[in-house]
């Protein structure tokens, strides 16, 4: 895919629901204030007609799937018939797990840790990606998981990060590659705290307005931390990542901080170029309902007077100055901003948006198939190596005129079993490399055997190749659930 090949308003504003089972919205909170996102928080599938009706306000939906306390648990059947639900209506944004480096996502007992391999970052990883698979599968987008953005050593974001994506490189790299080239993006919450500034008329890109001269209407404003010339004079080297004795476990408080660190670690590890970010929840925070709030010493505090400016310039400087990948943010939260914070809203409310112009840049590079300890591209053939007892992964591929929706009401308690990746696209195929083996289970009706047959081994004569004639939705059904009973992947 390339970044404007995503579907979505282009118009970066967002805001994000009071809570789940809050409905029918005040849909004029997201017309009044211009925005672009709304984020919904769907326990029951509650907000399915909140999500048609944004739609057809010309505003995208964000949908995730909520259950208290999920810890990394599997994506399971009354999640899938919520998400369905919403794909009916054309919502096409997803997530599933949220800031798993926080106790209150996990039922009680777990060591909240990064280095908590077997008991968070393996199980998460791994139920993550087939819940990705089936995402894209439906022809939607797959949020990687939103962190909260903390520093402290076992619940610092940035190691977090870094260990998902290890372990992703490590034992599922042509999966996830395929995953980040067919519609994923990455969800963050950028609670940036007062991490911005305007610069002094004529100062120089490191001077500082007072708080009181701030106007959302004049240019000057800097969203970059840490990598903004202010940030930069105090703390040389400072980076996301950490760079300095200050920052040991990185610094990934600000608007696009994390977004970058996930495309930075993709680029390294799975050859990607730009993949998209949305800000699913965060913003100017705390909130000055209570008075000023100056988080960081260092940079101005802002108040009830200046929160308005700061918001809108955010928004504006992520349509104009923005990486092409950052696509906007969800401020937190509905009933806060319009209870507490009238002028921030009625700042929305007179300043209309400005839209994000998305180039055509593709997501994967074009050496996407290249290792970290070989910087060319290696020159292989495209596509899976052989099979050598049990293939690597494993495939179902449906032939054109059968949707992935059919296969999951057939078929259930196969996938459940045996959890193949599950599409209905052939190019996918050519994202395994040839230190990877694969299997293809091909379901197709009879008259397009041939066609099938020839699409998928005669390109890649080594994948394992498996077919089952969709001539009856009961017959399929039985060859399924007796492949279960036996413990058999194939026929």
């Amino acid at each position: 895919m390339r970044l404007d090949q995503y579907e979505w308003s282009r118009n970066p504003r967002g805001l994000h629901v009071k809570n789940a089972l809050i409905t029918p919205l005040t849909h004029s909170h997201w017309t009044e204030t211009h925005m672009g996102w709304a984020k919904l928080v769907d326990s029951a599938g509650e907000y399915v007609d909140d999500a048609a009706t944004f739609l057809s306000m010309g505003i995208t939906p964000i949908v995730r799937l909520y259950e208290p306390r999920f810890g990394a648990s599997p994506f399971n059947a009354r999640m899938r018939e919520r998400m369905d639900a919403h794909i009916s209506v054309g919502s096409k944004w997803f997530e599933l797990y949220n800031e798993p480096n926080l106790g209150i996502e996990w039922p009680g007992g777990v060591n909240i840790d990064w280095r908590n391999h077997d008991g968070i970052i393996r199980p998460m990883m791994d139920n993550w990606l087939v819940w990705a698979e089936y995402t894209i599968s439906r022809g939607c987008y797959p949020g990687f998981i939103a962190l909260a953005e903390a520093t402290p050593d076992a619940l610092a974001a940035t190691r977090w990060m870094e260990a998902f994506l290890n372990y992703l490189e490590e034992n599922h790299r042509g999966r996830m590659t395929a995953v980040l080239a067919n519609g994923a993006y990455c969800a963050t919450h950028p609670y940036i705290l007062n991490h911005f500034y305007q610069e002094q008329p004529g100062g120089g890109p490191a001077s500082v307005r007072p708080p009181e001269q701030q106007n959302a209407r004049e240019g000057g404003w800097h969203f970059e931390y840490p990598y903004d010339p202010f940030q930069q004079q105090n703390d040389p080297g400072r980076t996301v990542q950490g760079g300095t004795e200050l920052t040991p476990h990185g610094d990934p408080v600000g608007l696009t901080a994390m977004g970058r660190l996930f495309n930075q670690l993709c680029a390294e590890r799975f050859g990607s170029q730009a993949i998209p970010v949305v800000g699913t929840e965060g913003g100017v925070w705390p909130l000055p309902w209570d008075g000023p709030q100056q988080p960081d010493r260092r940079y101005p505090p802002y108040d009830r007077n200046n929160h308005p400016h700061a918001t809108v310039a955010m928004f504006e400087w992520s349509a104009r100055q923005a990486p092409p990948w950052f696509f906007g943010l969800s401020v937190w939260k509905d009933d806060e901003y319009f209870e507490q914070l009238p002028a921030t809203v009625n700042l929305l409310r007179e300043i209309e948006p400005v839209y994000k112009n998305v180039p055509p840049i593709e997501v994967m590079g074009s050496g996407y198939e290249r290792y970290l300890d070989t910087p060319e591209v290696i020159p292989v053939r495209p596509g899976p190596g052989p099979v050598h007892g049990e293939a690597d992964f494993h495939m179902v591929i449906l032939a054109p005129g059968l949707e992935t929706r059919w296969f999951f009401d057939t078929a259930q308690a196969y996938w459940n079993t045996f959890r193949p990746i599950v599409t209905t696209r052939t190019d996918y195929i050519q994202f395994f490399t040839q230190e990877q083996s694969l299997a293809i289970t091909v379901i197709t009706p009879p008259e397009l055997i041939d066609e099938m047959t020839e699409a998928i081994r005669v390109p890649f004569p080594q994948v394992w190749f498996d077919l089952i004639i969709a001539d009856d939705q009961a017959n399929v059904a039985e060859i399924f659930n007796s492949r279960v009973r036996d413990g058999l992947r194939f026929g």
